[in-house]
């Protein structure tokens, strides 16, 4: 246990390095969600907001619904570069090299999902950071923040482990660019930009069913100090779900890979 601990250490540092040394990747998936953000708060944050039937409508309105669906695109966004990174080890060989040395098997996928979790938390603080200069202004309360907290890391931690059996199952790093795709395009075909009572019979059943609007729904109430219903609770399942999927693929994958 010591030996996998101090070699699971090491791939984290690994993995943050390489953050810092392709900072245009980085930066890439800081950037995106900030451009969404953006976009739909000065582009069509007027318009949109309006349309919400809150007491103030407009801009301001729009920016309080809004900002909990781009910090999950954050997570979303950056676990991208987890699928990416792994493909990248996988196809250029430095995996073969790992197994010929004397670290536990173990250390280098977590290297990757810890590493991967510093980042998204990263993301998601800028991101937040952003909503904050441009006017959000949350009103959870202390055990509100320690219950977002708790729920984001459980959605990253979720999501990475998906998007580490992504980057296995990818044969080629350009392919792996795209698998993660539908993670991005989920929020939109949610409740995340609009409400799903303005969308056609059978868009509506799927944005309601699917796993990302209970997580808006959920970070949307303890964001703004409303309640969430069951919503907390249904998040929780589809981290559990998630996560545990991704890991056990991830697993299997992976000592697929070393039995060749």
């Amino acid at each position: 246990m010591t030996y996998a601990l101090t070699d699971s250490a090491t791939m984290v540092r690994r993995n943050l390095k390489r953050m810092i040394r392709y900072p245009s990747m980085t930066f890439q998936l800081l950037l995106m969600p900030v451009v969404f953000l953006l976009l739909f708060v000065y582009v069509f944050g007027g318009t949109l907001g309006a349309g919400l039937g809150g007491p103030s409508g407009g801009r301001a309105e729009y920016l309080n619904y809004v900002t909990p669906t781009i910090i999950l695109m954050a997570i979303t966004a950056a676990v991208q570069g987890t699928t990416i990174s792994i493909a990248l080890d996988m196809t250029e060989g430095i995996v073969d090299r790992f197994r010929t040395m004397a670290i536990a098997r173990v250390s280098v996928l977590t290297g990757h999902v810890v590493g991967s979790l510093v980042q998204t938390v990263l993301a998601m603080t800028f991101v937040f950071g952003v909503a904050m200069l441009i006017g959000f202004r949350p009103q959870a309360s202390a055990l509100g923040w320690l219950a977002l907290a708790g729920l984001l890391v459980a959605m990253a931690f979720a999501l990475i482990w998906l998007s580490a059996a992504l980057g296995l199952a990818s044969k080629t790093v350009e392919g792996s660019s795209n698998v993660g795709l539908p993670l991005i395009l989920l929020p939109f075909f949610g409740n995340g930009f609009v409400p799903t009572d303005s969308m056609p019979t059978v868009l509506r059943w799927f944005a309601e069913y699917q796993p990302f609007t209970p997580f808006i729904d959920a970070l949307r109430g303890l964001l703004m100090g409303t309640p969430i219903g069951n919503s907390g609770w249904i998040a929780l399942g589809w981290c559990v779900a998630i996560g545990a999927g991704g890991y056990l693929w991830s697993k299997k994958l992976f000592n697929r890979e070393s039995t060749r």
